[in-house]
């Protein structure tokens, strides 16, 4: 797909990985629906999108609500005339372990409240988000492309129950959607990004990044713009559907 002139939705655009998305995008023309749950974080977004003659619409939106999500959706029908990709990309962490036991007494579990908040936001919300973006782009009848934003976490990891569940269910959905959707000419891909470097790992002890470092077979964490190019790579090209991407310099959890 020719994204030029194209509206590509993109939550979770205030920051991180969503916001090196937006900008990528718009550089190649797009028209970007920008969605996030914090107003103040859009603006940023904004701000660096114009300044380099991106074209853009915000959209305040808590993908985990159904109201927000219908709400939100038919407003970019409304201010930007139609869909033809959407990039999930909202995302949130809240780690802990399933249980602690110390002296074999119970000290610690994780709770519902962990568990919920992060499915509710990581895999209620991509399904919320597709459905009502497969919709708009099945009305329109020009096909379009849906991107799942995954994470090689997906397959386990310690102290993530929650995050590991949430990601994995985003990743079928992209199979899911894939055979499902293809009928209206939508397209359905997934990326497993690996470890990249966000504030979190910029506040690691040194000796801690290293160790990453070298457990990584290219030498180096992932970088938000190497992201972001996957997923024009994705849009760009018409034959790939249904399959999951792992960028992950190599590494496996």
């Amino acid at each position: 797909m020719d994204i030029k002139q194209k509206v590509i939705a993109v939550t979770g655009a205030g920051r991180g990985f969503g916001r090196a998305i937006a900008l990528r995008l718009a550089e190649q023309g797009a028209i970007l629906a920008l969605i996030d749950v914090n107003r103040t974080d859009l603006e940023v977004t904004e701000a660096e999108l114009r300044s380099r003659d991106g074209q853009c619409a915000l959209f305040v939106c808590n993908v985990a609500s159904e109201a927000e999500v219908e709400t939100t959706f038919a407003a970019i029908k409304e201010q930007l005339g139609g869909l033809h990709g959407l990039i999930n990309c909202a995302g949130i962490l809240r780690d802990g372990m399933l249980i602690k036991v110390k002296e074999g007494e119970l000290v610690e579990k994780m709770s519902l409240a962990q568990w919920q908040a992060v499915i509710d936001v990581n895999l209620t919300g991509t399904f919320l988000c597709g459905r009502e973006g497969a919709a708009l782009m099945a009305k329109g009848g020009q096909g379009g492309v849906i991107v799942n934003i995954s994470s090689i976490a997906r397959a386990g990891n310690i102290g993530q129950s929650n995050y590991a569940a949430s990601k994995a269910g985003v990743a079928s959905l992209v199979v899911t959607w894939a055979r499902e959707l293809a009928r209206h000419g939508i397209r359905v891909m997934g990326i497993d990004p690996g470890v990249f470097a966000t504030d979190m790992t910029a506040a690691m002890k040194p000796e801690a990044m290293t160790r990453m470092q070298q457990a990584i077979p290219v030498g180096s964490l992932g970088e938000a713009h190497q992201l972001a190019e996957t997923v024009h790579f994705i849009l760009a090209n018409d034959y790939l559907s249904g399959r999951m991407i792992a960028l992950d310099g190599g590494l496996r959890l």
